[in-house]
């Protein structure tokens, strides 16, 4: 039976290819890559032949039957821009159709600029959540910032050059002046990582160019503000005086530094 082979990519450097992929590129009938262009780039680099059709995000899906019926007749593998298809790339949906249809899918690891980010940020990689790029709209941003105020574990997220600043500055607005790691066309001729806070990086990348990956600290077990039965008391104190659940739950977040989120919780149990 064909297989659908999901091939990760160099993210700058065109020798950051393993030799499966290389392998595996040469031997399908159909290479369908995010940009034709950058991938015969890449092909022709390591003189592979194999014929490129487009799949992205435009076209994702008045393209997925056709290739599906591609792989009726042979091999097809899946590449991205750079990196790992499906990670704030086109390829979730194809995977997942061909996957029910029964169709193998194949990994051929590789290259990811989220990992890269991470373990080089200096922060901690023991746990880390991955946000993907921001919204472009300021209260979209904000809003998915606060939803992560509270994460113990390290934050990623991916940011394009003209919105870098603005997105440097709902960080630090939502989050505080956080460690951050600024990772700037990693694996390129330009490559940057700067370690410092997030006004201090705000002041560096005055002109931003490339594309960046932010790699941000989180709260710590340590840092985080803890629930305790004096804290549960006050909250039962105020709803028996009348006080809503929302003006109380932001009055003690302002006390106390926890979450409304998990405020509103113990809220709820103590009715």
């Amino acid at each position: 039976m064909s297989a659908l082979y999901v091939v990760a990519t160099p993210i700058g450097n065109l020798e950051d290819i393993s030799l499966r992929a290389l392998r595996t590129l040469r031997e399908v009938k159909l290479i369908a890559a995010e940009d034709t262009r950058k991938t015969k780039r890449l092909l022709t680099t390591h003189d592979i032949r194999t014929p490129v059709t487009s799949y992205h995000e435009h076209n994702k899906w008045t393209k997925l039957d056709y290739i599906l019926n591609c792989l009726e007749g042979g091999d097809v593998a899946l590449v991205s821009n750079a990196g790992t298809p499906g990670i704030s790339d086109p390829g979730y949906e194809l995977i997942v159709a061909a996957s029910q249809r029964g169709i193998p899918i194949v990994p051929i690891p590789g290259p990811s600029v989220v990992i890269t980010a991470l373990v080089i940020s200096g922060l901690p990689t023991d746990k880390f959540v991955y946000l993907g790029f921001l919204p472009h709209k300021t209260n979209e941003r904000r809003r998915l910032l606060e939803s992560v105020a509270d994460e113990q574990g390290t934050i990623v997220v991916l940011e394009s050059p003209h919105r870098l600043l603005a997105a440097l500055n709902d960080i630090l607005l939502v989050l505080g002046d956080r460690k951050v790691a600024v990772c700037r066309e990693l694996t390129k001729i330009h490559e940057e990582i700067y370690r410092g806070t997030i006004s201090q990086a705000i002041e560096r990348f005055t002109e931003p160019r490339g594309e960046f990956t932010l790699v941000i600290e989180g709260t710590g077990e340590k840092d985080k503000p803890q629930l305790t039965e004096d804290i549960e008391r006050q909250l039962h104190e105020l709803r028996l005086s009348g006080v809503k659940a929302k003006e109380a739950t932001a009055r003690m977040a302002k006390e106390t530094g926890l979450s409304k989120k998990e405020l509103y919780r113990a809220w709820l149990r103590l009715s």
